[in-house]
């Protein structure tokens, strides 16, 4: 693929809504792997029931979006 093609894909990707580049993001991301784990699919699912536990019974600190994109920048320089 020549870099003009690559170029006109990401003014095309970047024309996108944000849910939209996220569905697409994941997408690609799941074409990249190769065989599926259920060990560590069951795993996630293990992790996101804790998660909602610990939002539920209070015990969880929520960010707003913005909030978390900042400390994500800080910390990725």
């Amino acid at each position: 693929m020549t870099t003009e093609t690559l170029n006109h894909l990401r003014s095309q990707i970047y024309a996108l809504s944000e849910s939209e580049r996220a569905e697409l993001a994941r997408e690609l991301i799941m074409s990249l792997g190769g065989p599926r784990d259920d060990a560590a699919g069951q795993a996630w699912n293990d992790e996101i029931i804790r998660r909602v536990a610990k939002v539920k019974s209070g015990k969880a600190t929520l960010l707003s979006r913005e909030e978390f994109r900042t400390k994500m920048r800080a910390r990725i320089g």
